[in-house]
């Protein structure tokens, strides 16, 4: 991994040239991903966010925390114990920088030791467990991880709505596979990362998931196609 999103929030925290992320999918062109985006504060983020900010309680796990702004949030703003948990060394790096007082560059799945009463996975949250053929591992790893009255609050967007529709109404999705996995490609400054599989589930697929594997699941706000997922244990 050459950790180019972890480069380009180093260089705009340092003010280092930064210069914004373009990102593509096996199903989408090229698209810019501005870097302040990834700082934006409270008052900035979506509704999904906003409502996943205002559940938050107790000692608070944030998977995928990039530049940190929802840790940062939870532990200036509401005063709470959170751990920031991202794979990018530089993103880590920089939410310490930021104030953020416990960061730790790890995989989720390697990681253990403590336990929380909130897991939060946001900015598709999903996309961390890959593939439908890895959700199970996954999610056994956050079952582990939180504590038996805590909370799992993960988003998602089903994109059924990006594929074509014939004249009835039906969708052509290609075969061979779950459509909401895609191979997903970052580029920063003329690199190019290894493209890596990232997974968007419709509710209805996550909830089977989460049944399977020991959890109650509530919707908790639906925003067009995107919602707010709640995972408690049974």
């Amino acid at each position: 991994m050459k950790d180019l999103m972890g480069r380009a929030i180093w260089d705009y925290y340092h003010d280092d040239n930064p210069e914004d992320l373009q990102t593509e999918t096996s199903i989408s062109e090229l698209d810019e991903l501005p870097v302040n985006y990834l700082f934006r504060d409270f008052e900035e983020m979506n509704n999904i966010e906003q409502k996943a900010m205002k559940l938050s309680e107790g000692k608070v796990l944030d998977i995928g925390a990039g530049a940190g702004s929802h840790a940062l949030y939870l532990q200036n703003k509401k005063g709470l114990e959170v751990m920031a948990l991202d794979i990018s060394p530089k993103s880590v790096e920089v939410c310490k920088l930021r104030g953020i007082k416990n960061a730790v560059c790890e995989n989720i799945l390697d990681f253990s030791g403590e336990t929380f009463d909130t897991i939060l996975l946001l900015m598709n949250g999903t996309g961390v467990f890959e593939s439908l053929s890895k959700i199970d591992p996954y999610l056994q790893k956050l079952h582990a991880l939180l504590n038996d009255n805590g909370q799992i609050l993960i988003d998602s967007t089903d994109i059924l709505y990006m594929f074509d529709r014939d004249k009835d109404g039906g969708v052509y999705i290609p075969a061979g596979g779950y459509y909401g996995e895609l191979d997903y490609v970052v580029h920063y400054k003329g690199e190019s990362e290894e493209p890596i599989t990232w997974l968007y589930l419709d509710f209805d697929t996550l909830k089977n998931a989460a049944e399977n594997n020991g959890f109650r699941i509530e919707r908790i706000l639906k925003d067009e196609d995107s919602y707010l997922a709640k995972l408690t244990k049974k």
